[in-house]
């Protein structure tokens, strides 16, 4: 990989990097793409496609409708509160 396209890549990532990186990165980088360039030579021809290595199942409980917290319970322990709600910094000026 040549010198403008690790300086391409570190301006993309917004990366201000020393030549001595550079150096290092490249060399780093061009081991990568070498791993990669060995990978395209496996066969997966009777590989199935797959966005992941194992089944996902939704762990998610079901959406049920259930009682909520009282009033009193939720701002038991507000720092502040007032008029039934919580008092909160202003973070609009």
């Amino acid at each position: 990989m040549s010198d403008f396209k690790i300086q391409y890549v570190a301006n993309l990532a917004r990366l201000a990097l020393t030549p001595d990186e550079e150096e290092r990165l490249s060399g780093q980088l061009n081991n990568i793409l070498g791993y990669i360039e060995k990978l395209k030579e496996v066969d997966v021809s009777q590989v199935e496609p797959t966005a992941h290595a194992f089944p996902l199942v939704n762990v998610m409980r079901p959406d049920v409708v259930t009682g909520s917290l009282p009033q009193d319970e939720a701002l038991r322990n507000a720092p502040s509160q007032a008029g039934g709600l919580f008092v909160v910094p202003k973070v609009v000026e």
